[in-house]
């Protein structure tokens, strides 16, 4: 015996809910997102802030202050990189916008300027850069924040992962996109916290030559990252992007 469905839509209604359903909202879509722009973010992020090249840094400034001051300072200082690089991550593609700067040469400048800044971790001596006046207690914001955390390399990699996310077809993609890398940033800053929390435990753990072969090392990698930058730039101006 045949049944019919119902005039009143039966089939219609079902056809409706599955034809609803965005691409972008599947679990393997959702998983391609998340390990595309989550760990491909925080492995970026991580590896050009080097967190373990910020302890000599912070030593050399907060060491004369007791516990509490100083993580304080460290606290205060991964609150502040959070809060630039968010921005950074959305506001970027605006100001490219404004000054009508391609999408493919930001990837290209920030390739290169996340490729010089391995270089340097590489090859050069480790570096304290230029340390506030001892009366200016404050360190948090500079040089710890900016450009200690959020400097030139990771502000110019948040703004060249903008730069993809907006290329993405559908507001879910991109929505899905914003979200894991905003988680990446948050990660990122929390394992930068905990490293500067712990900076003394760790220098006296691991001495003064494995810090400066995990800042080397880092480099290198930093150096492969500019790489895939300019690479994905120089693709985008073959596009016609």
């Amino acid at each position: 015996m045949r049944f019919h469905e119902p005039d009143h839509g039966g089939i219609r209604v079902g056809k409706r809910a599955h034809s609803a359903k965005e691409p972008w909202q599947s679990g393997g879509l959702l998983m391609k997102y998340l390990l595309a722009y989550f760990l491909g973010g925080f492995v970026s992020l991580i590896t050009i802030t080097n967190p373990v090249s910020k302890i000599p840094l912070f030593l050399a400034l907060a060491g004369d202050m007791d516990a509490i001051k100083r993580n304080d300072q460290a606290r205060k200082a991964c609150v502040y990189a959070l809060v630039i690089l968010t921005v950074s991550l959305f506001g970027g593609v605006l100001i490219l916008e404004s000054f009508g700067i391609s999408y493919g040469a930001l990837r290209i400048a920030g390739g290169m300027t996340v490729m010089i800044v391995g270089y340097r971790m590489l090859f050069e001596n480790p570096d304290t850069g230029a340390l506030p006046n001892p009366a200016h207690r404050d360190i948090a914001f500079f040089p710890l924040a900016m450009p200690g955390i959020s400097g030139p390399g990771s502000i110019a990699t948040v703004i060249g992962i903008a730069t993809e996310i907006a290329e993405l077809k559908t507001g879910g993609e991109r929505a899905l996109a914003y979200t894991a890398t905003v988680g990446s940033i948050v990660v990122t800053c929390f394992v930068i916290w905990l490293t500067l929390h712990s900076a003394q435990y760790i220098s006296r753990l691991i001495g003064r030559e494995a810090l400066n072969a995990a800042t080397r090392m880092m480099g290198f990698l930093l150096i492969c990252v500019g790489v895939q930058f300019v690479g994905s730039g120089i693709r985008s101006f073959i596009a016609g992007a």
